[in-house]
């Protein structure tokens, strides 16, 4: 098992797990995730889950779940009763990968998999004009203060320096910094609650 990268930002947590069950047991994992979400969705700060298959014959299961902050999925994967749940299907599931991300990375792509079973409603991706303002309003403000930042040295730069130097600075920081502190105060634009 690998671990991804989690920021250490506030804001929702998304873990995706890659589990591998024979498939001839798809009827015991269908039984066993149920019954996990139904415990997750107990707990302070749950916003949904959901798994993927490639396909009916394989043995891998893509699971999605996100909590509201990192506070609560932690109590989440501290707590007892998921503790039982993991326990009940030892010899059944095994785990290969393990991720949590935050924020816009790549959380809005829809899958590819044609076998898909929602545990919970999900709300959809938002269009991608919708992801590409928030970018926007979030790159052209860093990009003119880093400009800025380089005249103000007195040093004249050539287009191709200067455009490396403020990308290496500028994605760390829209990657880790801006762009889910960002999306958390844009969620009202990117994810409209329904009337």
């Amino acid at each position: 098992m690998t671990e991804g990268s989690a920021s250490a930002e506030s804001g929702a947590v998304t873990v995706s797990i890659v589990r591998h069950v024979a498939p001839e047991h798809a009827a015991e994992m269908i039984a066993w995730v149920r019954a996990g979400s139904s415990l997750a969705e107990r707990n302070p700060g749950f916003l949904g889950a959901g798994w993927v298959r490639p396909g009916v014959a394989s043995d891998e299961w893509h699971m999605l779940y996100r909590f509201a902050d990192r506070e609560s999925l932690d109590a989440w994967e501290s707590s007892s009763e998921r503790a039982w749940w993991l326990g009940s299907a030892q010899g059944l599931v095994g785990e290969s990968r393990l991720e949590r991300r935050t924020g816009i990375e790549g959380w809005f792509d829809e899958p590819v998999e044609r076998d898909v079973q929602d545990l919970r409603p999900s709300p959809a991706a938002p269009p991608r004009w919708k992801q590409a303002i928030v970018i926007w309003l979030t790159f052209f403000p860093l990009s003119l203060v880093l400009g800025l930042l380089l005249l103000s040295t007195g040093i004249h730069f050539n287009v191709l320096v200067r455009t490396l130097i403020t990308t290496l600075v500028a994605t760390p920081i829209m990657t880790y910094g801006l762009l889910p502190w960002m999306t958390k105060r844009f969620e009202w634009f990117l994810k409209p609650k329904a009337d």
